[in-house]
């Protein structure tokens, strides 16, 4: 996800003021049920692997930094739920400057939500693999 979500940061989400106004409010709801498509069976499996982890802390592995990483797709998912769903749904009745300014900036939260986690995810595999 943290790849996906960079890109919809950085790429994609600037993008859509480049977008004709009449043409956006059709190209929004492409937008958001593909993306839904994609992005979806993705953040369950994501959710779904880290309360495995939870459940089934791997050995050498503190419990701290898991609660950590599931408590950052918390973040994601609330923050999807109450900021971005809400902004997409203006956004699909017609183009809005100051609301599409909110979701590039308010994206902040999950890009670096999921940064984090991966960063958190690879020391923990690092612990793993050499036996810390």
């Amino acid at each position: 996800m943290t790849g996906v979500i960079w890109f919809v940061q950085v790429v994609h989400y600037p993008l859509f003021r480049h977008t004709g106004f009449g043409e956006f409010p059709g190209y929004e709801a492409a937008h958001a049920r593909l993306t839904t498509r994609l992005v979806a069976p993705l953040m369950v499996c994501e959710a779904v692997t880290a309360l495995l982890l939870l459940l089934r802390r791997p050995s050498g592995v503190p419990a701290g930094p898991l609660w950590l990483g599931a408590a950052l797709i918390a973040a994601v998912w609330i923050a999807t739920a109450f900021i971005h769903v809400p902004q997409h749904r203006r956004l699909v009745a017609a183009f809005d400057a100051t609301v599409h300014r909110r979701l590039v900036a308010s994206n902040w939260i999950r890009t670096l939500a999921w940064s984090s986690r991966s960063l958190l995810l690879l020391w923990i595999t690092a612990r793993m693999i050499r036996g810390w």
